[in-house]
This record gives structure tokens, sequence and C-alpha cells, in this order.
């Protein structure tokens, strides 16, 4: 009971803490927004001929007419209650909108994480086994190749030999094939909804219209994720308890797992955090070229209208998640490592 108490307390201290943080994104994106080029009141005119009378009537519904210091009050009131604004583009609340799109980038994020942890713990590992040698030098290699191509240059070329040239993947439009039936929004998650419907051909469709866009963001984190990992396995395997174990004679696979791999979690769990956001808030052009719903498209479709309100709540939705991902890395610490107070 104790510990739930204290876990309970550390959540709510670091939720209060991180409100400045969040009332300093919400004034710098709308500061941001306003001083950006072009007119949304002209943009969204129905008339392209409008003139300037219709143009600042519809600037005057926008509230747009309003001293800028008005305008910020009004949305911060409305971000108190929950309300983030409409989207011109879409006709819908901003909520609804991102309700709708999150479940698609989320998804794409986690299959995307798992791939490439998948990868990158195992290369990162034998890199640190072998150091200086031929693997550990080829494991650079390919996290260098990672870095250096750009995410929508990968996307491209995946889509150019594994559906253009091979015709192995299927068409990049979306989250389901063309002559596939979307399942019942249950949880937004299709590969989760499928399953709970029970329909295995069309969750191995959806599965495999993720492969490349997943693949492409999994070779975009792949370099930072496996370096960690080969760092901090490297500190731990030089570490005086690591000769202890081999001079009580363990296992060899038990030295590395059970104390080297544990004692380098800590910094792999950190990066991982920080690359789960970084995915979630970066996937823009990954969504762009797959043809992808998520918020990213979504956010970048609004931004190229002059669209405030989605921007600004796409923007809040990473900062809130950025928040809950470090929360989350702060319980993981005190799993991977009994050393580490949960206080």
């Amino acid at each position: 009971m104790k510990i739930v108490v204290n876990v309970a307390a550390r959540v709510g201290n670091r939720l209060l803490a991180s409100l400045p943080a969040l009332f300093g994104v919400l004034v710098f994106t709308f500061l941001l927004m306003r001083v950006l080029p072009g007119d949304p009141a002209v943009f969204f005119s129905s008339d392209p001929n409008a003139g300037p009378e219709e143009v600042e009537r519809l600037r005057k519904a926008m509230g747009l007419d309003q001293p800028m210091l008005v305008q910020l009050a009004y949305y911060l009131r409305d971000v108190a209650t929950g309300h983030l604004g409409s989207s011109m583009s879409t006709g819908q609340t901003v909520v609804v909108d991102l309700v709708e799109r999150l479940p698609a980038s989320l998804e794409l994020t986690f299959i995307a994480l798992v791939l490439a942890l998948s990868l990158a713990l195992p290369l990162g590992i034998l890199a640190a086994l072998r150091p200086g040698s031929a693997l550990d030098h080829a494991v650079r290699f390919i996290c260098s190749l990672g870095v250096c191509a750009p995410t929508f240059v990968c996307g491209l070329l995946l889509i150019y030999v594994f559906y253009v040239v091979l015709g192995w993947a299927p068409d990049p439009t979306g989250r389901i094939g063309v002559f596939d039936a979307p399942p019942p929004g249950i949880t937004g998650l299709l590969l989760i909804d499928y399953l709970l419907v029970g329909d295995l051909a069309s969750w191995r469709s959806a599965l495999s219209q993720l492969v490349l866009p997943a693949t492409t963001m999994a070779l975009f984190v792949l370099a930072p994720l496996a370096r960690m990992t080969r760092a901090s396995m490297l500190a731990a395997l030089g570490s005086d308890f690591i000769r202890t174990a081999r001079a009580l004679g363990l296992s060899h696979w038990k030295v590395i797992v059970a104390y080297g791999l544990r004692n380098a979690l800590l910094p792999v769990i950190t990066i991982t955090g920080v690359v789960f956001s970084t995915m979630l808030g970066a996937n823009v052009l990954v969504e762009k070229v797959f043809a992808w719903p998520g918020v990213g498209s979504y956010a970048l479709d609004a931004l190229l209208s002059s669209d405030f309100a989605p921007v600004q709540g796409f923007v809040l939705l990473m900062a809130t998640i950025f928040v809950m991902v470090n929360l989350l890395i702060d319980t993981l610490y005190g799993l991977a490592d009994p050393r580490v107070s949960i206080r």
C-alpha cells in the first residue's frame, strides 16, 4: 500500500511539474501560428474572388479580428475546458479528428519501435561482445546508413524496390487494402480489431500494409538504439561485478544477460522513451509518403492550409504524450534496476 501511495505521489508531482512546460508549449505554438505568412480567412473563403468585406466577415467569425492577447486568452480558456477548436478543413472539432487519427499513428509507431528494438538490441549486444572486430564495424556501418538517408528517401526507395520492381508489397495507399472492409471501431488499432472479430485475412492484409512504413521508421531510429545498447553493454561488461561473476564460474550467457544486459538497460530505456516520442511526432513524412491517415499527416495538411486549431492541438497532444512517456520511463527504472528508488 505504501508503494502505491509513493508511486501516486511521484506521478502527481511530475504532472504538476510538467504544467509550466505544457503552458509554454501552448503559448509558443499559438504565437508561432499567428506570425506565419498567410491569412486563413482568405484561404477558407468559399468564393475565390471574395472581396475585402466578405474576407473581413470570415475573419471576424474566426475571431482573428481580436487583439493577439484576447485571442490567446480565449484559446487558453477553451483548452482549459477541453475544447481545442474546430478544423476548417474537415469541419469537425480537433478533438474528434485527433481521436480518430491517433490510433493509426500509435499502431505504426509501436510496430516500428518493436521492429527497431528487435534489431538494435541484438546488434548492439553482439558489437559490444566483440569491440573493434569486423562485426563491430559492420554494425556501426549499418547504423550509419539509417542516419544518413532521410526518412522520405528510405520510404520511396522501399516502395520502388518492393512494390514497383518486385511486386511483393501492397499498394502504399493507407492502412487497409483496396478490397478490404474496415473492422468495427473497437480500439482503433486495426491489428487488434481484426483479431477481435476473427477476420484473419484482413488482419494479414493490414499487417502487410504496415510492413514498409514501419520498416522506414525503424531504420530511422535503429542507429541511436543500437549505439546506446553497444555503449551501455561495453560499460557494463567492463565492471567489477562482471569479472566477479566470471571468476565464480557462472555460464557465459548468464553473465551477459542476467548481469550485463540488465545493468545496461537504464540508458537503453531512456533512449527508447525519447525515440518513441520523436517517432510519434516526426512521422509526418512517412505518413505522407504512404498515405497513412495519422495525426502527423493531419497536422501537416492543416499547416499548409493555415488552419491553426489542428496544428495547435497536434503540438499539445505530442507534448502531453512526451510527459506520459517520461512518467512510464521513471516507473520502468525501478523494475530494471532495484537500486533506483521509487521515490
